[in-house]
């Protein structure tokens, strides 16, 4: 009966301390509600004050917004003005600045027809002396031949690539098939040696099949022996 009792009182127990756990909770709820009224009342007194700010704040706002509107005008007009002047003193010093590099990269491009010219007339004699059309044909012919050289190179090149890649792959394959090879090698040498066991096995078990034989024979012999020496006691 003790043991009956036991689960059912430590049951009631635990029901009591849910029970009183319930109430503590109902408790903290209820002080939770009014802490929660108190702070929204707050907020609202909050709020109404920071409409009356923002009331005076917008009022005093516009007072100062019209005072500062001619100065900030002509803050700007000012800005504006010396802006634009920077800009045309920019673009006047940019101009300069090209200016002074165009003239730069015409004087050496002079520079360099003066020393260039000699070959112009070099080419005149070109033509001249292996009968083409005009400069622009030799040109063209000079171009062709740089891009066939170039052709050829790169197919040089690409022959030679090719050449090693194949030399690579050669020696991969030769490694590989000297591995294979001592691989073939080795079972062979097992093989020979499992052959020598068995051929030594095979010269036994002949012996003892000769052997065997024999004794077969002389037993055969011995076996008609006995079967006329029974006959002759019989008759």
């Amino acid at each position: 009966e003790e043991d009956s009792l036991c689960p059912f009182i430590r049951l009631q127990e635990k029901k009591k301390q849910a029970q009183q756990m319930q109430k503590d909770l109902e408790v903290k709820e209820e002080a939770f509600r009014a802490r929660m009224e108190a702070i929204a009342c707050r907020w609202r007194d909050l709020q109404a004050k920071e409409a009356q700010l923002n009331a005076y704040m917008q009022k005093s706002g516009r007072i100062l917004q019209e005072n500062d509107k001619m100065r900030i005008q002509a803050i700007k007009k000012a800005r504006r003005e010396r802006e634009m002047k920077m800009q045309k003193e920019n673009e006047l010093l940019t101009a300069k600045k090209e200016l002074e590099a165009l003239i730069n990269k015409h004087q050496k491009l002079c520079d360099r027809l003066q020393k260039y010219s000699i070959f112009s007339k070099y080419l005149e004699d070109v033509v001249k002396v292996l009968h083409f059309e005009d400069v622009d044909t030799v040109l063209w012919r000079y171009k062709t031949l740089v891009r066939m050289h170039k052709d050829l190179l790169q197919a040089e090149q690409e022959r030679m690539e090719a050449s090693k890649q194949a030399k690579e792959l050669l020696t991969q394959y030769t490694e590989v098939k000297q591995d294979e090879i001592l691989q073939y090698n080795k079972k062979l040498a097992q093989l020979k040696l499992r052959f020598d066991e068995a051929h030594s096995d095979v010269l036994t078990w002949e012996s003892r099949w000769a052997h065997i034989q024999n004794v077969a024979t002389q037993k055969t012999l011995e076996l008609g022996t006995t079967r006329m020496a029974i006959l002759n006691l019989f008759q």
